[in-house]
């Protein structure tokens, strides 16, 4: 992506935040499902490089009130969080390593696969 943003890009990139925070909130997606997209179908980013700002965005604490929110509510299991933390970090170093050396066109494929499995699965499932 380029390292100077205009006032378009921007403001691109602050619709794209704002939507899958509230998205986050509200049924627990938006990096992978909405980000990744919207770098490179809104922004022309490169899959590769899509999924490594998403990651890289990760980093910081981004769900931190929305979190706060459902542990108030009683609604955070901390246990199972912490355990698929764990092995989400492992998880990530592996993935990023087996995408990285996949030709873009096959990285975009298999997500889009992935995300259209999940969805029958959620709109046909019990």
């Amino acid at each position: 992506m380029n390292k100077s943003l205009n006032m378009n890009t921007i403001i691109i990139l602050l619709c794209v935040g704002l939507v899958a925070g509230i998205l986050s909130g509200m049924v627990g997606i938006g990096g992978g499902i909405i980000i990744v997209p919207a770098l490179v179908y809104f922004l022309g980013v490169s899959q590769h490089t899509a999924q490594g700002t998403t990651l890289a965005m990760f980093l910081m604490p981004i769900g931190i009130l929305g979190v706060f929110n459902y542990y108030k509510a009683g609604h955070v299991d901390v246990k199972t969080a912490l355990i698929i933390a764990i092995t989400f970090v492992l998880g990530s170093f592996v993935g990023s390593k087996i995408a990285i050396g996949l030709d873009q066109t096959m990285v975009k494929r298999i997500f889009g696969v992935i995300i259209l499995f999940i969805s029958i699965k959620m709109i046909l499932g019990k």
